[in-house]
């Protein structure tokens, strides 16, 4: 007994290395990814001399917060999937369905693992600097380090005891040894078995970026081309020069979730808009679609604001079901606003200029807002509530509370629009602006609390770079096979006319996004209908706000809507509840859609 208890202790301790280890690093990699770009700035101001290849080391260090974020989400078991249930947990009792799902996920992550390594051979023979001393093997090499980590936590955290390890083990070596012992890479029915086996894991749990890798590996596989190709594509995204704004603004994002910020916006709202009958949903919205734009994402504003937003809906006397819908809906009102993650993704996945994305969503985002708040508005009044007082005081002093906060959205406008600095710097600039306002003026947001902060930070963004990789890969393997021409051929002798490919196209990504997140539909879908769009006469910008406007839905879209999670979470409701909330906003947001995509004159 004693010797089992000091092997157990000698395990723990060794776990808790490695966790600080990877947490240390995670927090080495954002403090760097952060002031690299905002050096240059500095630099650039006082003409000092900048960092040699500065831009290609952030970028690298982009696939390094990726893939150490999804190693800390598979440690805490927050990696994307379609059910509520951890998968990589120990089960009280067996269950069939989680053993396969773990067991597939442990022999797709072995494959990634190979094909990683196989990538990092090849450079290494072929080797190419990306900076003074530092050649591109070294920065890939997070890629199959990376996935042995997430291979080993899913290993760790499946079951308590040895035996129920061994057997996903067992089934892995199983696996391959079917696969290169027999001959069935060329079986017609592979493909069909594959995909229904990965599906049924989803269906138990299988994370979402693994079933994206799982089909990659499948489907070059069975077409001989070298599984190393899928890390190749991996790397080629993450290191994309504008991606490095995902950690970055997502980071302040956080920090602003986490400090006083999010309650000092929220009275002068209220002080601005509260005194109208009716005017608390109205500040909802307004507040929502705020942060959200400050934030770039919309799962932090129903997190970081749903505490305080609900409970206020609630005193005030309206409904579980219109307070519950209200703020789920709102969270993603930001989204075709800078630093918006989203058309960031989109504008590196279809060769767009992410500046006039922006530029060309702000109104359409506009009009979005204001055609929500005007049904909020007239069901606030329809509930005959109190309003209260307009006083001018209280509105001055929640400004001057809040002057820092309300200003950030014109220092990232200026930064975005100006032309002085690029995109990743004003991300960077942002962190530290307020890092300083947070921590040294308003002084609400205690130091210490900031591992803590990136710790959370990366672990949502490895969640998401991580999909975003494996999703490439998928996307490459759709490319070669000329899936996207095929289906352009297809369109062009099938239909002809321009609203009913406008009217499919709505259809198909209101069904995506029923069943993907936006990030991943993204990756996998712009390549293609972009060229459909080309076809068609389609302006670039003008598809793509289309796209990122339709995917909205999808976040609070039945069944599976991200927002529908975030808020079954926050607010410890069940499912069945939030699609009644949603219905009527959801009804608001599809007319929305429509407007947009068929009579685009009336916002451009």
């Amino acid at each position: 007994m004693i010797q089992n208890n000091t092997s157990i202790n000698h395990e723990n301790h060794f776990s808790d290395r490695i966790k600080w280890g990877e947490d240390v690093l995670a927090i080495s990699v954002f403090f760097a990814i952060t002031l690299l770009p905002f050096y240059e700035v500095f630099a650039r101001v006082l003409k000092l001399k900048t960092i040699p290849a500065s831009q290609i080391i952030i970028q690298h260090l982009t696939l390094w917060i990726g893939f150490l974020g999804a190693v800390l989400a598979t440690r805490q078991n927050k990696l994307l999937t379609l059910t509520q249930k951890p998968l990589f947990v120990p089960d009280k009792e067996f269950n069939f369905g989680r053993w396969f799902s773990k067991s597939i996920s442990f022999i797709i992550l072995c494959a990634l693992f190979w094909g990683s390594i196989q990538l990092i051979k090849t450079e290494f023979q072929f080797p190419i600097d990306i900076a003074p001393y530092i050649p591109r093997w070294v920065a890939q090499l997070i890629i199959p380090i990376g996935f042995f980590f997430i291979a080993l936590e899913v290993i760790i955290r499946s079951g308590s005891h040895s035996l129920y390890r061994a057997s996903i083990v067992m089934m892995t070596i199983s696996c391959y040894l079917i696969c290169f012992s027999g001959n069935i890479q060329d079986s017609e029915w592979l493909p069909w078995i594959g995909s229904l086996l990965i599906l049924f894991s989803v269906y138990h749990g299988l994370p979402i970026f693994l079933a994206l890798g799982g089909l990659s590996v499948l489907y070059f596989w069975i077409d001989y081309t070298p599984i190393a190709s899928i890390a190749a594509e991996s790397y080629r995204i993450v290191v994309s020069p504008t991606l490095p704004t995902i950690p970055l603004f997502t980071l302040a994002g956080y920090i602003l979730a986490e400090s006083g910020a999010p309650k000092r916006i929220y009275n002068f709202f209220t002080n601005a808009f509260g005194w109208i009958k009716g005017g608390t949903p109205v500040v909802v919205v307004l507040l929502c679609a705020f942060f959200t734009a400050l934030t770039g994402g919309s799962g932090v504003t129903i997190l970081a604001l749903g505490g305080i937003l609900y409970p206020l809906l609630k005193k005030e006397g309206y409904s579980e079901k219109f307070s519950l819908g209200l703020i789920t809906v709102s969270g993603s009102l930001g989204l075709l606003f800078p630093p918006s993650l989203p058309v960031i993704i989109y504008g590196v996945t279809a060769g767009v200029s992410v500046r006039d994305l922006f530029v060309q969503g702000f109104f359409p985002g506009v009009i979005l807002i204001l055609s929500m708040v005007g049904w909020v508005y007239y069901q606030g009044k329809r509930h005959e509530l109190e309003k209260s007082p307009f006083k001018w005081e209280k509105l001055k002093e929640s400004f001057w509370n809040a002057k820092w906060e309300i200003f950030l959205p014109f220092i990232i406008l200026t930064g975005v629009f100006s032309g002085y600095m690029t995109l990743v710097e004003t991300a960077a600039f942002t962190i530290v602006y307020i890092l300083i306002i947070e921590l040294l003026v308003n002084k609400d947001l205690p130091f210490k609390d900031l591992p803590k902060i990136i710790i959370d930070c990366a672990t949502l963004i490895g969640g998401v770079l991580i999909i975003l990789g494996v999703a490439m890969g998928l996307t490459a393997y759709l490319i070669d096979a000329q899936i996207p021409m095929q289906l352009l051929k297809w369109i062009q002798s099938t239909i002809s006319s321009k609203l009913v490919f406008l009217l499919l196209l709505n259809i198909l990504l209101l069904v995506i996004g029923c069943m993907m997140d936006i990030f991943s539909a993204i990756i996998v879908f712009v390549p293609l209908i972009a060229p459909l769009g080309v076809f068609f006469q389609l302006d670039p910008v003008h598809l793509a706000i289309i796209f990122i406007a339709n995917l909205e839905l999808g976040f609070f879209t039945p069944p599976i809507g991200m927002n529908l999670f975030l808020s079954a979470y926050r607010f410890n409701k069940s499912m069945p509840i939030l699609y009644s909330a949603i219905l009527p906003f959801f009804m608001i947001r599809l007319a929305f859609v429509l407007i947009l995509t068929y009579i685009p004159l009336l916002f451009y």
